[in-house]
């Protein structure tokens, strides 16, 4: 099964360390390959780089910014493929951001062919 875990924290945690972050998360990523689960996964620009589009009436509108504000906001992803939710959560708290965000995990929709 495959999980999409989306990694949510705030930006501006003034109290990480960002030399110590990325080193932390070179480390699981190492971990992940020599589990071979992980099938994607990329950081994203910050919130204030977000365009959101809307189609309301068949009309587009585009805003400046994310769909929603929030405390924290969506900073990458990992996509995993996991024997199921149990093991897709165990890799989701060894995300390092999980120590000062939340880790969203959902499986990912499989449609019949």
């Amino acid at each position: 099964m495959q999980f999409l875990a989306l990694i949510y924290a705030g930006e501006d945690q003034d109290d990480v360390d960002m030399e110590t972050l990325i080193a932390q998360y070179q480390v699981f990523e190492e971990q992940l390959d020599t589990a071979g689960i992980m099938h994607g996964g990329n950081a994203l620009e910050p919130i204030s780089t977000a365009t959101s589009v809307r189609v309301r009436n068949g009309q587009s509108k585009v805003i400046d910014g994310p769909f929603a504000e929030t405390k924290e906001q969506l900073g990458g992803y990992y996509l995993l493929e996991c024997k199921d939710l149990d093991e897709a959560l165990e890799w989701a708290a060894k995300i390092p951001s999980a120590r000062y965000g939340t880790i969203e995990v959902r499986p990912v929709m499989v449609f019949d062919q």
